[in-house]
């Protein structure tokens, strides 16, 4: 191949593949790092400080449907991973609305008590402000706690309920020892890229893909950023919004259409490693029960079991999750 040519197919053939590595430091908003739509930020009061509450608001690309989709992020993610869902949905009609909680992503990392009626209140309150009467909720992971929370707060806000191998099926303080906020920072400020790529791994059961390092590596980023510690300390203060504040019990008051889709290979356990006891350990994270004892939980409700699937459906297996959510949705 002429040199020429190759020079200029280079762009599109580096296109299919995975981001290169991120060297330089990223800032505790990711100031620098493009998402795949346009963010806007919402001002927001909280415990009297002036807090941004970053977004997306990507409209229909196809004939609206007149319909609102809110993706709600994992704990360990913000809102650009959900970049192909969003593509989904807009194609499909939908208006999709993806917030950065406060703590996370382009959002401002707030040393304030987390909650998820708090988030829940932040989302509500986002929609209210876009002009959003009703809509589809879906929650990844952390996002599936808070969508849960949401979902029991605000069931006329809730057009349909869609919970992704949500975290909180479980109460994890019954098997998962108690540490002070204190110890949770010291552990984060010692994140670097090696310990989150060593985490995000056990995400995939069937081996890391390549393609992942493009939603890891800004993380890794923001461990050599000077205020690294407010990204530490944020993420220690929502751990113990996690370990604190179980959803696990109101299952059965969730009244509006819900689909759960589980992958069945997914053993999450949020504070997995302060777990000493094998039989405890054994006993967690059985993604396959709970997701099957929660559906039953709630009235009406549907569960697709993804065999072989990790925590991750709408990264490690896109196609079957996009058939499975557009079906339900309608």
């Amino acid at each position: 191949m002429p040199r020429f040519l190759l020079f200029l197919l280079l762009p599109l053939l580096l296109a299919g593949t995975a981001a290169p590595a991120q060297t330089a430091p990223l800032n505790a908003t990711l100031d620098g790092y493009e998402y795949p739509f346009p963010v806007k930020v919402l001002p927001l009061k909280i415990e009297g400080q002036t807090l941004r509450m970053a977004y997306m608001d990507v409209p229909p690309t196809a004939k609206a449907n007149g319909r609102t989709a809110v993706l709600l992020h994992g704990k360990n993610f913000f809102g650009a991973y959900w970049r192909e869902t969003i593509k989904t949905l807009a194609a499909a009609g939908f208006r999709v609305v993806v917030p950065d909680q406060i703590g996370f992503g382009k959002s401002d990392k707030a040393d304030i008590h987390y909650s998820f009626h708090q988030l829940a209140r932040n989302t509500r309150q986002l929609l209210d402000t876009l002009g959003v009467t009703k809509a589809v909720i879906v929650g990844h992971s952390m996002g599936g706690m808070l969508a849960t929370r949401f979902a029991l707060m605000y069931p006329e806000t809730t057009e349909k309920l869609v919970l992704e191998n949500p975290i909180g099926l479980e109460d994890y303080r019954v098997g998962v020892p108690f540490q002070p906020v204190a110890q949770a920072e010291a552990t984060e400020l010692k994140s670097t890229e090696a310990s989150i790529r060593k985490y995000h791994a056990t995400y995939y059961p069937n081996g890391y893909p390549a393609a992942h390092d493009q939603w890891l590596l800004p993380l890794a980023a923001q461990t050599r950023s000077p205020d690294f510690a407010q990204v530490a300390r944020a993420n220690a203060l929502t751990y113990d919004m996690i370990y604190q504040q179980p959803v696990s019990y109101e299952f059965n008051r969730i009244t509006v259409p819900t689909l759960l889709i589980i992958g069945q290979a997914d053993r999450t356990v949020v504070g997995k490693a302060l777990i000493k006891d094998p039989k405890t350990l054994a006993q967690m994270g059985q993604y396959p029960a709970l997701g099957r004892r929660t559906a039953a939980q709630i009235q009406g409700a549907k569960l697709v079991e993804l065999p072989n699937v990790g925590h991750i459906p709408h990264l490690e297996v896109p196609a079957q999750f996009y058939r499975v959510l557009l079906g339900f949705l309608g």
